[in-house]
């Protein structure tokens, strides 16, 4: 007989050991993030108190480190000791420094909106039934600036398709701007006197009531808009010298640091060419500054397209120009310094400016396309350094001077970790790590970035997996695949995912999340292959990855379900239509279902108008797809919605009831684009039968119902 040797004995106990711990499984509770299991909590970094210390948030309690000795003290932020404005019952009111508060409107019957107090705290400047006031705060005076304000006519106040697509929803439809001396504001003024009218039908009561929203589809008459300026004691109204019967946009405008000169943005309705221009507030004159063209289009950012630099002579451009978005150094005269940045890679955002020294920090996915890291470089582009370290996507937070970084870091297989960086990119000292002490005792399906060539292997598209617990490749396994797939906005992202996907991969299924040539991987170059094409790179791509699946054996060849929300939802409907070959089943979420029925700006950005691109809008719409349907679809969407229209589904299923074809519709009532909470856990109930009926073809569990 075969003798062990007391060594080999040992290894083999150590071996079962090993497999007996990583046994065990997450329970439910720790699946859905019920339980601590993989991780444990770490505490909150908020940032800086000072060049020195950074801020740690701990049990409701916050503390202050040193950079270089790691002593904790007691925190809490300055006392707010700035003067503050609101709406209370439909009044505008100020609270002061010390806490005293004082009516400042007297209409309870009409509610002002978005209050703005002036810089010198002497004005509080709002809206009423779409016309531009101001208060004076220690008189009570009131000043009137327009009055036109009507139910087409809006006075500081955006019309919607600026509120959604370029002012964006943060102003909360706030279009006026003090300037920095206070002595005047600018304010925009919309006309939607012939943007068609959408009704949205809300059933509440015995009548139900209908919203009238001047919404413009693709290819409709939009809002004319005009800048205007008054003094703030109260002035006639100073238009900018813009022409109002131009098709035309205005992004978001900039005072410059004296008051003495406005930076407008300006932009054709082709949005081909971009174009700042200075306007003087006192006549209403303008110079143009910079121009810019592209051929297919260019983005009305209205975060981080400028940034002033404090020696009031320079901005910083943010521009994809080259075909990748970098930045650039210019004048206040529109005049090119230089190149900040350059090359065959994104930046992502600011991280720090250094004036002093001229050094300029940001992120950037250069890299890889799914991570991000912190580089430095100075304002000349020379003495370019990446800071972080590591296949990592890093969230960085930079001391006031710029000498020190908090990064929070993570990949798909990694828990995130916290470590302090020296601006050398030296680690100072790692402070946190969330994986648990346990971490490798738990069995769990295990996730992994790659990459899969594209059909004509231009491209490598990413992707992440996560694989069943116990992952067999002689076994068949339904898959998820999750996408948005909208130009420009990727969702692979080289991080840790935590235990959301687990419960699924314990139940044997196969999740996924891709991205398309055309999702800002590759630069601008890459998105703007989808000009006048939407819906046709994404089916290739995705369709792409589908093949790739179904290929392997370990794959089940009829149980690959793809789902998204909005213009994942459109992806969806279109992979259960013109991609029918590749998916079996869908989940869409609020989808556009043909373009013309989605607003102008953001449609004909990518599309053209239908007038000059039919084609383009027929093959882009699932309507003309709908006879290659033969899946399984679940269709959801809120009946309020205000953005993409309830009228999309609708006729989406007015086609597949003509052909007699089976699917699932679901209205929710009371909800917009996002669903209502409480019809939002409904639908997660609804997606959860789903994936048991046709995906695992066996009933619910009961801690599921």
């Amino acid at each position: 007989m075969y003798k062990l040797s007391i060594a080999a004995m040992m290894l083999c106990f150590l071996s079962i050991g090993k497999l007996e711990a990583q046994t065990k499984r997450l329970n439910f509770a720790q699946s859905w993030g019920q339980e601590a299991s993989l991780t444990k909590p770490m505490k909150q970094y908020k940032g800086w108190a000072d060049d020195n210390h950074y801020i740690v948030g701990e049990h409701n309690a916050l503390h202050k480190v040193h950079v270089k000795t790691g002593a904790a003290t007691p925190y809490s932020y300055p006392a707010d000791e700035s003067t503050r404005v609101s709406v209370k019952n439909k009044d505008v009111v100020i609270t002061f420094a010390d806490g005293q508060s004082r009516q400042l409107t007297q209409s309870p019957e009409i509610e002002e909106k978005n209050p703005t107090l002036s810089p010198d705290g002497k004005y509080v400047a709002f809206t009423r039934e779409n016309d531009l006031y101001a208060v004076e705060v220690a008189s009570g005076k009131e000043i009137r600036y327009t009055t036109d304000g009507s139910d087409v006519v809006y006075n500081g106040w955006s019309s919607w398709v600026y509120y959604e697509e370029i002012l964006g929803r943060s102003t909360n439809y706030k279009a006026f701007w003090w300037s920095p001396d206070s002595k005047r504001l600018a304010f925009m003024r919309f006309d939607d006197s012939e943007v068609p009218m959408f009704p949205i039908y809300a059933s509440p009561g015995q009548h139900g009531y209908v919203e009238k929203t001047r919404y413009p589809k693709a290819g409709d008459k939009n809002p004319s808009v005009r800048v205007g300026f008054v003094e703030v004691a109260g002035s006639p109204v100073v238009w900018a010298t813009f022409n109002e019967e131009d098709d035309q946009y205005f992004g978001q405008p900039y005072w410059s640091f004296n008051s003495q000169s406005i930076m407008v943005q300006w932009m054709n309705r082709d949005q081909t060419n971009l174009k700042f221009y200075q306007v003087n507030p006192v006549d209403g004159t303008k110079v143009a500054t910079y121009d810019e063209t592209q051929p297919t289009w260019i983005n009305l950012d209205h975060d981080e397209r400028i940034t002033y630099l404090a020696d009031n002579k320079h901005y910083i451009l943010k521009s994809d120009k080259t075909g990748w978005a970098h930045y650039y150094l210019y004048n206040l005269d529109g005049k090119l310094v230089n190149a900040i940045t350059a090359g065959d890679w994104q930046v992502s955002s600011i991280a720090h400016i250094d004036e002093k020294n001229k050094v300029f920090y940001f992120t950037a996915r250069k890299e890889n396309s799914a991570t991000s890291d912190l580089y430095r470089v100075d304002f000349d582009g020379k003495n370019f350094k990446r800071l972080t370290f590591g296949n990592y996507t890093h969230k960085v937070k930079v001391s006031p001077n710029g000498k020190y970084f908090i990064t929070e870091y993570s990949n798909v297989e990694t828990p995130t970790k916290v470590a302090l960086v020296d601006l050398n990119g030296k680690i100072v000292r790692e402070l946190e790590d969330s994986k648990s002490a346990d971490f490798d005792q738990y069995n769990v399906g295990k996730t992994a970035y790659f990459t899969i060539p594209s059909a004509d292997g231009q491209y490598d598209l990413p992707v992440i997996v996560t694989y069943p617990t116990d992952f067999d490749e002689s076994k068949e396994y339904p898959v998820i695949m999750s996408i948005y797939g909208g130009p420009d906005a990727g969702s692979v992202r080289n991080t840790w995912k935590g235990t959301a996907k687990q419960y699924w991969a314990n139940e044997g299924i196969i999740q996924i999340e891709c991205d398309h040539r055309a999702s800002g991987h590759f630069g601008k170059q890459g998105v703007a292959l989808m000009h006048r094409k939407l819906g046709y790179w994404e089916l290739i791509d995705y369709g792409t990855v589908a093949q790739w699946l179904k290929a392997k054996p370990w794959v089940a060849k009829d149980k690959l379900l793809i789902t998204g929300h909005s213009y994942g939802g459109y992806v969806v409907t279109m992979a259960l239509t013109k991609g029918s070959a590749d998916f079996d089943y869908g989940i869409a979420g609020a989808p556009v279902t043909s373009w013309e029925l989605y607003d102008s700006h953001y449609t004909e950005r990518w599309m053209d108008t239908p007038q000059d691109n039919p084609e383009g809008y027929k093959q882009g719409s699932v309507l003309t797809h709908v006879n290659g349907y033969k899946g399984g679809l679940r269709l959801m969407h809120g009946d309020l919605d205000d953005n993409v229209h309830l009228q999309n589904s609708i006729q989406l299923v007015d086609a597949l009831t003509d052909r007699d074809v089976p699917f699932e519709f679901m209205i929710y009532p009371g909800s917009r684009h996002g669903f209502e909470r409480r019809k939002s856990a409904y639908d997660f109930k609804e997606r959860v039968r789903f994936y048991y009926e046709y995906l695992l073809e066996k009933p619910v569990p009961k801690e599921l119902k």
